[in-house]
């Protein structure tokens, strides 16, 4: 999970958190704001939770927003390990980094954003084809959704065959 900045066309600054799956490649969320503090930021990790489940564990960089004690309080009430990388070194959390310059280079550099609501629709189209239509190599040509379902199947039939004994 991580930030990246960017301005509209009136050169007004908005955020934009990413939180992505590094085990499918699926990006769960974008969430662009003026403001994303703390506590908005435990709002969208709770509607992933609903959505997605409890992960085990979160990778972020040392930012206030991630630091912040109520994010502390909701990783300890949803059992999640907060991972933090070191200061300085984002190698350790390299799939997020290649993944922001990814967002950056492909959607944030290549559009102008009006509005807030604009950027928010350009964003979750560039994050739609991004899940949905683009092959990584890294998933065996498959798309983070069609790997996330190769995976779910793969469970529920093995789930299936423990059952019958």
């Amino acid at each position: 999970m991580d930030f990246v900045t960017d301005t509209l066309f009136n050169g007004r600054r908005i955020r934009a958190l990413a939180v992505i799956d590094l085990y499918t490649r699926e990006s769960l969320a974008i969430e662009a704001d003026h403001s994303l503090p703390g506590r908005r930021v435990v709002r969208i990790l709770d509607r992933l939770i609903e959505l997605k489940g409890v992960p085990e564990a979160i990778t972020s960089d040392n930012g206030p927003e991630f630091t912040s004690i109520v994010m502390d309080k909701w990783a300890h009430e949803n059992g999640v390990k907060l991972d933090f990388i070191r200061p300085g070194k984002p190698i350790e959390n390299a799939y997020a980094e290649s993944f922001m310059g990814r967002f950056r280079d492909e959607c944030l550099n290549e559009n102008v954003f009006i509005s807030l609501n604009d950027a928010r629709k350009k964003i979750l189209d560039w994050r739609e084809d991004y899940n949905f239509r683009r092959p990584h190599s890294s998933l065996k040509n498959m798309t983070p959704w069609e790997f996330h379902v190769s995976k779910t199947t793969e469970i529920a039939n093995l789930e299936m065959l423990n059952k019958m004994g």
